[in-house]
């Protein structure tokens, strides 16, 4: 048997990477997109904020295309093939990206390291085939400390390394992921063994289909759609944050990675310590409420701000509100039958690419309109007052849906039909 030990580190170290190599390209990306705009003779920034726009959509829509084809093809040729091809692929991919020379082939890259990226659901299904059930809980944990670290360390490194050339973040990016591949060639082991493995039907590679099995818990289908609003919010922030605080607070590359950094360490100390504290003491609905409310508030501060070291401490204020998510997640895994948590969470991730592809386009249109000459108001945070109606309407929804938690339909026959029974 091979041994886990190295094959776990290898796991871990792809999360990072992914996390990392995505990170690092927030503070440069808006500036190269600017610098591609008019065939290299540069454009505003409402121009660039339309692209952004989209190159994120381009991003997500690969990921919902392709995650359900990766897991069904792991699936049956086996995991680690899959995980090499994809982190390969994302390698090669970062160095095309800083070699781009015009706007339609920065797109294609953006859209082939979406698929790369939709590794993501093989790497959960290389942690469960090596990781005994009673130990799953932790070896999952360890995607939320990849995710929190890489996005600590990713956009810091990239708002520095792209203070001395704005095409670096990109090299260090591609030399990072071809390093681990290969790592993983010489190292990883396969987890699942041939007379495990499953015929490849297209059926279950449908992303659409996945999303059909949240209606079957009144509980869960009406947080899944609070979660999908307040995930608009997110995405939506998430691609206008270098193009706000640039034009509205001057800021450079390092400075925005700086903050993003401290957005990181933020969420790092509310979710890795104080949830384990917090959400106890107050209750899993309770927390989700307050958690969301505080979200709505920091929106708000956000749009607000007029002098930019006011974003440190609205984002001090806004880590707090991480107490949300594990709180859903937690009322959404004790609703729903313990052989139907992996459908169900599969459910939820395509119906936050969904978010991901249409908060960003929806967001930085906003911003670019109100900073343009032709808005009937200027109003450089509209974006995010937007990202505050989108929380706010959220919060009246997860607050609906929990009203009867934890009483309400757990384990239900939902919408009339007999629940599927777990194969013997």
């Amino acid at each position: 048997m091979p041994k886990r030990t190295p094959a776990i580190g290898f796991i871990f170290l792809t999360l990072l990477l992914d996390v990392l190599g995505f990170g690092v390209l927030i503070p440069v990306a808006p500036r190269l997109i600017e610098q591609l705009l008019h065939n290299g003779k540069g454009g505003t920034d409402s121009e660039a904020a339309y692209i952004v726009g989209w190159l994120a959509a381009t991003y997500a829509i690969m990921q919902f295309l392709f995650s359900p084809l990766l897991g069904a093809l792991s699936d049956r040729i086996g995991r680690r093939p899959v995980l090499l091809v994809a982190i390969l692929g994302s390698g090669l991919d970062y160095f095309a990206m800083a070699f781009a020379p015009t706007l339609w082939i920065f797109f294609i890259t953006r859209a082939i390291n979406g698929l790369s990226g939709a590794s993501m659901t093989v790497c959960n299904a290389y942690i469960a085939d090596i990781t005994p059930p009673e130990k799953r809980a932790a070896a999952f944990g360890m995607i939320g400390a990849a995710f929190g670290l890489g996005f600590i360390l990713g956009p810091l490194a990239g708002g520095l390394l792209g203070q001395i050339n704005i095409h670096l973040p990109f090299y260090v990016a591609g030399s990072l992921s071809l390093a681990n591949w290969l790592y993983g060639l010489f190292v990883l082991p396969e987890s699942l063994p041939p007379e495990r493995r499953s015929h490849l039907k297209l059926a279950r590679a449908n992303p659409v289909a996945a999303l059909f099995g949240l209606g079957r818990y009144p509980t869960v289908a009406g947080l899944a759609a609070a979660m999908f609003l307040l995930n608009l919010a997110m995405f939506g922030l998430h691609m206008t944050w270098v193009l706000y605080t640039k034009h509205r607070y001057d800021w450079s590359p390092a400075a925005v990675g700086l903050s993003l950094g401290f957005v990181g360490v933020g969420a790092a100390v509310v979710q890795g310590g104080l949830v384990r504290k917090i959400v106890p003491w107050l209750g899993e609905r309770k927390s989700l409420i307050i958690g969301l409310c505080i979200g709505v508030l920091a929106y708000i501060g956000y749009g607000a701000a007029p002098q930019g070291w006011m974003i440190y401490v609205i984002v001090a204020f806004a880590s707090l509100g991480g107490i949300a998510q594990p709180a859903a997640q937690a009322i959404i895994t004790k609703t729903v039958r313990p052989y139907e948590q992996g459908e169900i969470q599969g459910a939820l991730t395509s119906l936050q690419c969904i978010a991901q592809i249409i908060g960003p386009l929806v967001a930085t249109r906003v911003f670019g309109y109100f900073i343009s000459p032709e808005a009937v108001a200027y109003i450089p945070g509209a974006s995010f007052f937007l990202g505050a109606f989108f929380s706010a309407l959220g919060t009246i929804v997860a607050a609906w849906a929990s009203r009867g938690y934890p009483h309400a339909d757990p384990h239900a026959q939902p919408s009339g039909k007999p629940a599927a029974t777990p194969a013997a």
